[in-house]
């Protein structure tokens, strides 16, 4: 979706307000987006958190400042309300990487199975499956599967990976990866932390596994947000998108936050989905009320049991 031609004399804050108003909505960002949008969100959060305040919003209108898979989340949660995304090109390497017809397939060679997944997968995906998780709630979501019970678990193999050393449960992992979390250079944070030796390294489960050896601390963005600001080091090295750092300098402002450094000279540790959505596109969505995300009801349905059973564990 192109960058919306914008009257460059309006004050896009103020007028966003002003639309927010009128409509009764609610706006809900992700702490990947650009800090221009967090600092407008009503709420602001990480997958978990973000799926329970669209539970629980009493708007008419939800505006998801994130990627397509979020936005269809609040969807399955609120079939009655109306939920726009600032450019339905966001969308996601984990989910596009996870295609229904083909987990589909690989569900069926496994019928014992119990089938998690992640929750950064289309509905389709998430109505066949059993249970969803998020990062925040992935390892509680693990352990409240019977011992012997065969488990699927996609789309993130690093995420699974992680899980299945946490939990000591096997699980049979779809081979998917997050294009953000598998561009962090080995070699670079290396020499990083050798110019920085008193820095600590804080990672993303969705993180490649020599990565994650090399981290003091492992958590969601949530909790890598709480570890930042509550632990006595005054330098960090923040291996997920960098987004984050911005509620990190927020919160703690007196320490030093370095983001982890990709393979080359790009800003390839950016989410290129996530920052699609941009101050332009949230207030002409607003003003226009669209794109707006559509789904067949049968399809909400579906996909709602398995979120529900998460969120009834979190």
């Amino acid at each position: 979706m192109e960058q919306p031609h914008v009257d460059p004399s309006l004050d896009l804050e103020e007028e966003i307000a002003r639309l927010k108003s009128e409509r009764n909505a609610v706006i809900l960002a992700h702490y990947y987006q650009e800090s221009e949008i967090q600092e407008l969100a009503d709420f602001l959060g990480d997958s978990l958190a973000l799926a329970q305040a669209a539970r629980d919003t009493d708007a008419d209108v939800i505006v998801f400042c994130g990627v397509h898979f979020m936005a269809e989340t609040a969807k399955i949660l609120n079939p009655g309300r109306r939920v726009l995304l600032p450019d339905l090109d966001a969308g996601c390497s984990l989910a596009s990487g996870c295609p229904a017809d083909r987990f589909r397939a690989w569900r069926a060679r496994h019928p014992d199975a119990v089938a998690v997944s992640y929750i950064n997968c289309s509905a389709e995906v998430k109505a066949a499956s059993d249970i969803i998780c998020t990062s925040s709630n992935a390892e509680a979501v693990i352990r409240s599967i019977p011992e012997g019970t065969p488990i699927l678990f996609a789309p993130d193999r690093n995420l699974g990976r992680y899980l299945v050393e946490k939990t000591g449960r096997d699980m049979i992992l779809w081979q998917g990866s997050c294009v953000v979390h598998e561009t962090f250079s080995h070699r670079k944070l290396l020499g990083l932390k050798a110019r920085h030796p008193k820095a600590q390294l804080i990672a993303h489960p969705e993180c490649e596994e020599p990565i994650l050896a090399m981290a003091d601390f492992i958590g969601s963005t949530t909790k890598l947000l709480r570890y930042a600001v509550s632990s006595e080091h005054d330098e960090l090295i923040v291996a997920t998108e960098p987004g984050i750092i911005t509620q990190m300098e927020k919160a703690a402002p007196h320490k030093t936050y370095i983001p982890a450094p990709p393979n080359n000279s790009c800003a390839c540790n950016e989410c290129p989905f996530m920052r699609l959505n941009t101050l332009e596109k949230l207030y002409t969505c607003l003003r226009d009320m669209s794109p707006e995300l559509q789904m067949p009801v049968a399809l909400q349905e579906a996909a709602r049991l398995p979120i529900d059973r998460m969120l009834a564990l979190s």
